[in-house]
């Protein structure tokens, strides 16, 4: 994609609209220069307020640092007045603010100031409510341990794996292009690549801007095969194995499902699918792109670790896992129980919680469906420890993550790293306007108009992405000294404690039972998990096995 030209940005999408202020303060500075020679005080009092506007508006137009000034200039400016009163006038304007929005102050606050690389210390004490009945903390030590691992890393590939990927404790979630425009491909690819992490493609496909900048990338496929697909829609392996195997691609995940929109697959329609989208998905200009509900490749718990296998043999050894929301339990137990049964691994299963977003669901899909990311983290721990396979699949999480305390909660519940998506979005400059789904975003992010993406400049926009994450992974380290351990691999349930009511407290470990290694295959336990273990057929998703 050119690069969009100045010309784009003041005359295409709206350009006049948006540059309201600049055109209005250029036409009337024009007017009042032509009128100066009547020499009035008021013909030079409206020069005097209307050129300093020009001024700020152009300055604002060709800056590189503010998506929202590029993109409104001058009017945009609005928004910082407010955002430097936010501090004393918090109490009455950010609640009503906020209301209805997914992320509170507090938290997109904390990604904008380390993306920033400003002060990112909470003055005054906690904000929050102690005595909630839902409120959580991490339990600390008396013995901190100073010579706990800056920045441990995670090991992903089972014994069946030859060529094991060092994954960091955060990453970038599945967004696809399409859905994020290539400006913002580009600065979280670039951005992975001086922070050292990984960053998911989603099922769109792998476009070259994933690839410009040399960033890792874990290669999503989901049910429409994009980029790896033949004429009629189903998996094609000669183009999987040509891609898989780019230097890049470090591991590949099947999308069983994700948080957002669990089993429902989707439409970019035909209006939408540009010849750069064409081309990275293998479809059509023009035509409806569908991914469906279902997988086409695979239909039962064997056969999908079957087609797993073919994947890390055609990507030449690298690791493939499976991302999914958990819905029925017995689901998740018979693709842990097919693993024990039929010998083949899956090297990781990535948790996707029913909190996800997404650009546009249902909002029925989105509210009331899929399981939230902390029940369906612990059912995919008990699972894989009952089945004696924690050692070989590892276990991650993606739900709402913005913070080092998120990862160590997620860490103590069996999660070996965390993935995050709408944070990752923030350090970018989303505002969470909630356009998303109209291409109108005015940040450039979740936007194809090349005049929108002109705000996004990729180089400062990378480097926040960096620099987000090297403050998170920093908090990571602080907690994980606090808490006397040597890396966040060692959080278990026990350090995460909640309030049961205002009087009572206990840890995870005791409000949820945990599953001892090899706990499942003594088929005369009777615990839930045990039930739902026998229930699960490994040569069925739907069929309940006789219990």
């Amino acid at each position: 994609m050119a690069r969009p030209s100045l010309s784009a940005a003041l005359f295409q999408d709206h350009g006049v609209t948006r540059n309201l202020v600049l055109w209005g303060s250029a036409l009337g500075t024009a007017i009042l220069l032509a009128l100066t020679a009547t020499e009035s005080v008021w013909f030079i009092l409206g020069l005097a307020i209307s050129l300093p506007l020009l001024a700020l508006a152009v300055v604002d137009l060709v800056q590189p640092r503010h998506s929202l000034r590029r993109n409104y200039p001058a009017a945009a400016r609005v928004r910082w007045l407010f955002e430097m009163l936010r501090p004393y006038l918090r109490s009455y304007i950010v609640e009503s603010d906020l209301a209805g929005r997914p992320f509170s102050h507090d938290e997109r606050a904390l990604v904008y100031a380390r993306a920033k690389g400003d002060v990112d210390a909470h003055p005054f004490g906690t904000e929050l409510d102690v005595y909630a009945a839902d409120y959580e903390w991490l339990a600390h030590s008396i013995t901190p341990n100073p010579a706990a691992v800056r920045d441990s890393r995670v090991s992903v590939g089972s014994s069946q794996c030859s060529r094991p990927y060092l994954a960091s404790r955060l990453n970038i979630s599945a967004m696809s292009f399409g859905a994020l425009g290539a400006n913002a491909i580009e600065a979280l690819n670039l951005g992975a690549k001086l922070g050292g992490f990984y960053h998911d493609t989603g099922e769109g496909g792998l476009s070259p801007y994933h690839l410009k900048h040399g960033g890792d990338i874990v290669w999503e496929l989901g049910s429409g095969y994009f980029g790896a697909r033949d004429k009629d829609g189903r998996f094609d392996p000669e183009r999987f194995a040509k891609t898989a195997r780019l230097e890049a691609v470090k591991m590949t995940e099947i999308k069983l499902s994700q948080g957002a929109k669990p089993g429902h697959g989707g439409l970019l329609p035909g209006a939408k699918v540009s010849p750069e989208i064409a081309a990275t998905r293998g479809v059509p200009v023009g035509v409806d792109c569908q991914s469906p509900a279902a997988h086409s490749a695979f239909s039962t718990p064997r056969q999908l670790l079957d087609f797993a296998a073919e994947m890390r043999r055609l990507s030449g050894g690298k690791p493939v896992g499976i991302k999914l929301c958990v819905g029925q339990p017995h689901e998740l137990f018979g693709i842990v129980k097919a693993m024990t049964v039929s010998g083949v691994l899956l090297d990781f299963i990535v948790i996707d919680g029913g909190e996800g977003g997404t650009g546009a669901a249902p909002a029925e899909l989105s509210d009331r469906v899929g399981m939230p990311m902390r029940e369906g983290l612990i059912l995919a721990r008990n699972a894989l420890v009952g089945a004696g396979l924690k050692d070989q699949v590892r276990l991650a999480a993606a739900g709402k993550v913005t913070s080092g305390a998120d990862i160590a909660m997620n860490a103590a519940l069996g999660a070996d790293w965390s993935n995050a998506a709408r944070a990752f979005m923030f350090s970018l400059g989303c505002v969470q306007s909630m356009r998303c789904h109209a291409d109108t975003c005015p940040t450039g992010v979740a936007t194809q108009s090349p005049a929108r993406q002109r705000a996004l400049v990729v180089p400062d926009k990378a480097q926040r992405v960096a620099n987000f994450h090297k403050g998170v992974i920093g908090a990571l380290h602080d907690i994980v000294v606090a808490a006397g351990l040597d890396s966040a691999s060692d959080f278990d349930p026990s350090h995460l404690r909640q309030r049961v009511n205002p009087s009572q407290m206990a840890s995870l470990a005791e409000l949820y039972p945990m599953l001892t290694p090899g706990a499942l295959l003594d088929e005369t336990g009777d615990s839930q998990f045990h039930r739902w273990w026998r229930q699960a057929d490994v040569d069925s998703f739907r069929k309940l096995a006789v219990v």
